[in-house]
């Protein structure tokens, strides 16, 4: 096991090259409320964010908020988001969650991260998404299988929980650090080193730590 003082150097230094490359860290996923933003992270589980667009484009032309969410007919919405992965039990997430907005919030979506997490289909990465989009409250580190990759291409934990991931990241990096974890390592993830085996070592984050290109994590 490599010494934590080692991880959080390497850590430090991925942060430094995401904090440039990356200075406004923003969700790719397309929204005009803030509800909006909640169902398409929900939607976004094990799921492309290209793809949800495509499906939340005409979506949120009759879906505007909470209220029209928890009024949605629970048949009709599966066959409108029957494109994404998981698409029943998501569906169903999202109109208990949003009957519980709309009536325990008056429509507002949480600032908390405990109140999120109370949330039918709401995670502690979706939380912390959700926290750090609308909010620009950074409580947490959200890992998904972008950052689980690289935490693990970069041997920054030896967990393959998200959460633990999570929780070790949130060990390595200052915390007024945090915000760069997630989007950055996603935008990284997806337009510069993709899962698919390559050769990687010319891409700035490796040449940072040339281990990295000899490890392919599964995804």
């Amino acid at each position: 096991m490599i010494p934590t003082a080692k991880r959080r150097k390497r850590a430090e230094e991925i942060v430094r090259y995401l904090k440039k490359k990356y200075p406004e860290p923003k969700s790719e996923l397309q929204y005009k409320t803030p509800f909006q933003f909640v169902v398409a992270v929900i939607l976004s589980a094990q799921c492309t964010d290209k793809l949800v667009n495509k499906v939340t484009e005409e979506l949120f032309r009759k879906y505007k908020d909470a209220k029209a969410f928890a009024k949605a007919d629970a048949k009709v919405l599966e066959r409108e988001v029957s494109r994404v992965s998981f698409f029943r039990n998501k569906s169903k997430a999202i109109i208990q969650a949003a009957k519980i907005v709309a009536q325990q919030y008056k429509g507002k979506v949480p600032s908390d991260a405990a109140m999120l997490q109370k949330l039918p289909g709401v995670g502690y990465k979706t939380a912390h998404v959700v926290l750090g989009e609308l909010y620009d409250v950074w409580p947490g580190i959200a890992t998904d299988t972008h950052v689980k990759r690289f935490a693990r291409k970069f041997d920054l934990t030896g967990h393959t929980d998200l959460t633990k991931i999570s929780k070790d990241l949130e060990k390595l990096v200052p915390r007024k650090d945090w915000k760069y974890m997630n989007n950055g390592l996603v935008l990284y993830g997806r337009y510069i080193c993709k899962a698919r085996r390559h050769d990687c070592a010319g891409h700035p984050l490796t040449k940072l730590w040339p281990k990295a290109a000899r490890i392919w994590p599964k995804t």
